[in-house]
C-alpha cells in the first residue's frame, strides 16, 4: 500500500495511512477550506480517503483517534518545518529533461560527497547547480548528496531528519531537488543520496503515534531501533521499501548511500537489506539504467556484498573504513580510539590488495576478533577516501585533513586514492584542500535536547583535555564556518591540488592498467622500517608501476622487474606540483635502484 497524500488531478487527492493500532483515522484539510474527513479502515492496519477539492499546496494533517493531529509520517514535503502540516504536492508538474540519462557504469564512478547547507553560500539545491561544471571538469562522474530529508530547523547534518519522504524545506524543497537532480544528469553527473533506515530523528518524531515503528528489543545507538522483524513489522518494512523506490522513481535518483546498515537491526527470514536488494533491481531492469546500493557499514562482513548465490545482500559497494584507517595513520601519526588498530605500511598493503584490513584477527581497540575476508571480493565493491562528513565532523574541533598533515602529504593522499584499483570518494572542498573545519551543528527549538547537546560537546572537551569553551552546535557560528570557500581553487597552492587531483583523475580514465579495477591484475608490498608502498598494476598491453614514500626521509627501491622500460609520469615532488626538487629518473630498466624523497608519491609506465 503505497502512503502518502497522492494528487488525483482535477482537485482530488488520495490519502492513505498506517495505523494499525488505531480506531479511527481522519484527514484533516486546513486549507483551502477546513474539512475533517474519516478515512476508511483496509486491510493491515492501512487507512485511506479520497478528498475532492484539494489542490497542490494544501495543508493537511492526520487526525488520530478524534484526539491529537500530527503530520503524514509519510509526507512529501514540510513547508512550515516538523511540527507544521504536510502539503499535498503535485508530483508530475516538473518538467524533466533527462530522458536520454542511462547512467554511469559502476567501475567508472569517481564519487563527490557533499552537504547542501554548506556547500554554497545559499546553501540551497538551486545554488549547487552552478559548481557542477566544475566538478564535471575535475572528472567526477557522481555527487553524493548527505540526507535531505526533512530535519529539525535549517542546519543539521542531516541524520536527525524525521520525514524520510520529505524534502528539506530550506533547501528548496522537492522542486528544488528535482531541479538539481534535472542538471546534474544533463551535465553527465550521476546523484548518489544518503538515506537513513537505522533511526529516526528525536525532534518532530510523531512515528510511534501512528504505528509500532520502533522496538525495545534491541539496543540501538541513536534512541530505540526501528521494528523491522516483530509483530507489525510489515508496515514499517514496506514504509522504508516504499521510500528507498520513491527517490530512485520519483526524484530520478541514481543511487542510494545507506547510513550505517550495522544498526538496521532484523533477524527475519528476508531481511531487511535483503528485500530492498531485490526491489531495486526490479526496478533497475524495468527503468533500463543502473540503479546502486552503497552501504556504510562497521561489521566489514562480506555479506554486505555478496551476491545471493553466495548467501548475501548483493549491495552494490561498501564504504571501506579500513583503507581511510590506514591511510589517515600513515600521514597523521594518529593512534588515539580505533586507530591504534592500524598505522603500519603492512595494513595499507592489504587494504590495497584486499579491501578490509581486519579479516578475523583481533582488533586491540574492539577488544575482540572483527571481521571476515574480503580478499574474493571485487575491487568496484569498495569505496575509499581519505576525508567523509563522519572522519572530519565528528573529530571534535573538525579538522580537515590540511590541518593535520603537511602539502606533501595531501599529494599522497590524492595518489593513494585516485590511483587505487577501488572507486575513489571525495569530501567537498578536499580537491583543493579547503581548511574550512566541518563541524556537527543543528537547530532544534527543542530546549531540553539543545542542552542534551550542548552538555554531550561539553563532556567531550573535557574528556580530551581541551582548554576553552567548546563550541556551540546549536549556534549558527559553526555551521557558517563549515561553509566552503570556492575562490580558494584559483589561487596558491589550493590552484595547484586542483590540478594536481584532475591530473590524477586523467590517468585513471586514460591508462587501461589503472582503469581497470582487478584485484587479480595487481601486486603490492611494503617495506615498514622506509614507510614505503609499491605497487604494481596491470591490464591488456598496459602495465604501471608506482611507489609511495609515506616516510620522512629518502628510500631507495627498485624499479618493477615485469617491463625492462619504465617512463615516469607523474612525481609529486616535481616544482610544477609545489615539490622541492625531482630527484627521480626520467626512465629506469627492470631492477634498476633509484631514490625518492620523503614524503613523495611517483608513477610510472611501461613504455614500448
Amino acid at each position: 500500500m503505497k502512503v502518502g497524500a497522492h494528487y488525483l488531478n482535477d482537485a482530488r487527492c488520495q490519502f492513505t495511512v498506517w495505523a494499525p493500532l488505531r480506531e479511527k483515522v481522519a484527514v484533516k484539510i486546513w486549507s483551502p477550506n477546513e474539512q475533517v474527513l474519516p478515512m476508511q479502515p483496509l486491510e493491515y492496519g492501512y487507512w485511506q480517503v479520497v478528498a475532492e477539492g484539494v489542490t497542490p499546496g494544501t495543508r493537511y494533517v492526520y487526525q488520530l483517534d478524534g484526539e491529537s493531529d500530527r503530520p503524514d509520517p509519510a509526507s512529501y514535503f514540510q513547508p512550515e518545518g516538523v511540527h507544521g502540516p504536510s502539503a499535498v504536492i503535485e508530483q508530475s508538474a516538473f518538467a524533466w529533461t533527462d530522458g536520454g540519462w542511462t547512467g554511469i557504469a559502476q567501475e567508472d564512478l569517481i564519487i563527490y560527497e557533499l552537504h547542501i547547507g554548506t556547500f554554497t553560500p545559499e546553501g540551497t539545491f538551486e545554488a549547487a547547480i552552478a559548481h557542477l561544471p566544475r566538478l564535471k571538469e575535475l572528472g567526477i562522474t557522481a555527487i553524493e548528496i548527505m540526507p535531505v530529508a526533512q530535519f529539525p530547523g535549517e542546519r543539521n547534518w542531516g541524520y536527525d531528519g524525521v520525514y524520510p519522504y520529505a524534502v528539506q524545506n530550506s533547501y528548496g524543497g522537492p522542486e528544488g531537488f528535482k531541479h538539481l537532480v534535472d542538471a546534474c544528469h544533463q551535465a553527465g553527473l550521476a546523484v548518489i543520496l544518503d538515506v537513513v533506515y537505522n533511526h529516526v530523528g528525536p525532534e518532530g518524531n510523531y512515528l510511534g503515534d501512528f504505528g509500532p515503528y520502533f522496538t525495545k528489543k534491541y539496543g540501538g545507538d541513536w534512541g530505540e531501533a526501528l521494528n523491522f522483524d516483530g509483530a507489525y513489522s510489515d508496515g514499517v518494512t514496506d514504509y522504508f521499501l516504499d521510500n528507498a523506490l520513491y527517490w530512485l522513481e520519483t526524484f530520478h535518483i541514481d543511487g542510494l548511500r545507506l547510513d550505517a546498515v550495522q544498526g538496521i537491526f532484523d533477524l527475519g527470514a528476508k531481511p531487511f537489506l535483503d528485500e530492498l536488494s531485490d526491489r531495486v533491481e526490479v526496478l533497475s531492469q524495468q527503468q533500463g539504467r543502473r540503479l546502486f546500493l552503497i552501504a556504510e557499514s562497521d561489521l566489514n562482513d562480506v555479506r554486505i556484498i555478496r551476491s545471493k548465490e553466495q548467501g548475501g545482500y548483493a549491495l552494490d559497494a561498501q564504504w571501506c573504513d579500513d583503507f581511510h584507517h590506514s591511510l589517515h595513520t600513515l600521514l597523521t601519526g594518529e593512534q588515539q580510539h580505533y586507530y591504534q588498530d592500524f598505522g603500519r605500511c603492512q595494513d595499507l598493503e592489504k587494504s590495497l590488495r584486499e579491501g578490509f584490513v581486519y579479516s578475523g584477527q583481533y582488533a586491540p581497540h574492539r577488544k575482540r576478533r572483527h571481521g571476515n575476508s574480503s580478499a574474493a571480493e571485487l575491487a568496484e565493491k569498495f569505496i575509499v577516501y581519505i576525508q567523509s562528513h563522519d572522519q572530519v565532523g565528528n573529530r571534535i574541533l573538525a579538522e580537515r585533513l590540511p590541518k593535520l598533515t603537511s602539502f606533501e602529504g595531501l599529494k599522497l593522499a590524492a595518489g593513494t586514492i585516485l590511483l587505487s584499483p577501488y572507486l575513489p570518494m571525495l569530501f567537498m572542498g578536499e580537491e583543493y584542500g579547503e581548511e574550512a573545519p566541518f563541524f556537527y551543528f543543528i537547530s532544534h527549538s527543542d530546549p531540553e535536547l539543545i542542552q542534551m547537546v550542548q552538555r554531550s560537546k561539553e563532556e567531550e572537551f573535557e574528556k580530551v583535555g581541551m582548554a576553552g569553551d567548546p563550541y556551540d552546535p546549536q549556534s549558527p557560528e559553526p555551521f557558517q564556518k563549515s561553509k566552503l570557500n570556492w575562490e580558494q581553487q584559483y589561487t596558491g597552492k589550493h590552484q595547484v591540488l586542483w590540478e594536481f587531483h584532475h591530473h590524477l583523475i586523467t590517468l585513471r580514465r586514460t591508462i587501461p592498467a589503472l582503469k581497470q579495477l582487478d584485484k587479480h591484475c595487481l601486486e603490492v608490498s611494503s617495506r615498514e622500517t622506509d614507510k614505503l608502498i609499491l605497487m604494481h598494476r596491470y591490464a591488456e598491453g598496459s602495465q604501471v608501476f608506482y611507489v609511495i614514500n609515506f616516510g620522512d626521509r629518502a628510500a631507495s627501491f627498485e624499479a618493477d622487474p615485469h617491463s625492462q622500460n619504465w617512463r615516469k609520469i607523474l612525481d609529486s615532488s616535481e616544482p610544477k606540483w609545489l615539490g622541492s626538487s625531482s630527484t627521480l629518473p626520467e626512465k629506469l630498466t627492470a631492477h634498476e635502484s633509484a631514490e625518492i624523497p620523503a614524503k613523495t608519491f611517483a608513477l610510472y609506465e611501461a613504455s614500448v
